[in-house]
């Protein structure tokens, strides 16, 4: 009798030990909810902190939601559907020139480049700017980050796009693709995996990349309003972590082996098609290889605005833009 009181009131401890340490871990963990404004293996670093499970090690709950578009992004965000948002950085100016009492601050920067290419309905061996004229260009949607990085280009090229081109321009971001596909347009502005898809099935050839064009920018960053990152630091820094890690993992590992962990979120693109689009982002410095927004790109960011006649007004660096949470990272 002694010896089975003495087993049952061990077993009692333990229990009453277990139950708060497992109460107190489920209670540590910190729901987070991003808004990606579209679905692309330009973010292959942000999929890689999730099923690497470096979200996870930093005590994070991460759900994942692709908004479509930085018009909805924004507004997912403002109405605190979400948490953080993944969106070009000229959206914080857009919201900042409404005069939002709560800002929005880039505090993680993820890709650092346009993401997009120049495909060609025809191929083309020996491509040159010059082709474009009097062509009919499927371009991007007016005011996003895509169309301004692509008019960018075209000038630093000689080309009006306005002037030069029969230019299209009405076409809904997700309709692009397949509006080229069905057989609109000599040439198109699109991101990967669709610019390789399309290489590959035979419907155009990729001849040229905006991202190089273009140079360094705040292409895609981590965002949310300034009330969330004053309310939840320990939350913000856990965040960047996760994604800094994520950026060195990209960096250090061949684009097969980034392919592979991102491969669940493109179900129907083709495992080589994912090497070839990572291949391509990392080939030309895309991928951001930490979080830190420098001033230089936040200039360039606004130089392209402002030749697209769509900056409101200049911002500075200080404003909109928080590097003390990814500079606390790298530091430690």
């Amino acid at each position: 009798m002694k010896k089975w009181f003495k087993i049952s009131f061990a077993l009692f401890l333990i229990t009453i030990l277990i139950i708060p340490i497992a109460a107190c871990g489920k209670d540590d963990v910190t729901k987070v909810r991003i808004g990606e404004v579209t679905r692309s293996i330009f973010y292959a670093p942000q999929y890689v902190a999730i099923e690497k499970g470096f979200f996870e090690e930093e005590g994070l709950d991460i759900t994942l939601t692709t908004t479509a578009g930085g018009d909805k992004t924004m507004t997912a965000l403002l109405s605190d559907g979400i948490d953080v948002a993944l969106v070009g950085s000229e959206t914080s100016i857009y919201v900042n020139a409404q005069g939002a009492n709560d800002p929005i601050i880039n505090f993680a920067q993820l890709t650092q480049t346009d993401g997009t290419f120049l495909v060609s309905r025809e191929k083309i061996d020996d491509f040159s700017w010059d082709l474009l004229k009097d062509s009919t260009f499927l371009g991007q949607r007016k005011g996003g980050m895509p169309q301004m990085a692509g008019e960018f280009a075209l000038k630093k090229h000689g080309i009006d796009p306005h002037a030069d081109l029969n230019l299209i321009q009405n076409v809904d971001f997700a309709n692009i693709a397949p509006a080229f596909s069905s057989g609109t347009g000599e040439f198109v502005q699109l991101f990967e995996p669709t610019a390789s898809v399309f290489e590959k099935e035979g419907i155009g050839h990729i001849v040229a990349s905006f991202g190089v064009e273009s140079g360094n920018l705040p292409y895609t960053v981590y965002m949310s309003k300034d009330s969330y990152l004053k309310e939840n630091p320990e939350t913000a820094e856990k965040f960047t972590r996760a994604i800094y890690k994520a950026q060195q993992w990209v960096d250090s590992h061949s684009a097969e082996e980034t392919a592979e962990a991102i491969q669940g979120y493109f179900d129907n693109t083709d495992l080589d098609i994912i090497e070839m689009s990572v291949e391509r982002y990392k080939s030309q410095g895309s991928f951001a290889t930490n979080p830190i927004l420098d001033q230089e790109e936040w200039e360039n960011l606004q130089n392209i605005m402002d030749e697209a006649g769509e900056l409101p007004q200049r911002i500075d660096y200080e404003t909109l833009v928080n590097t003390s949470i990814a500079e606390n990272v790298m530091d430690e």
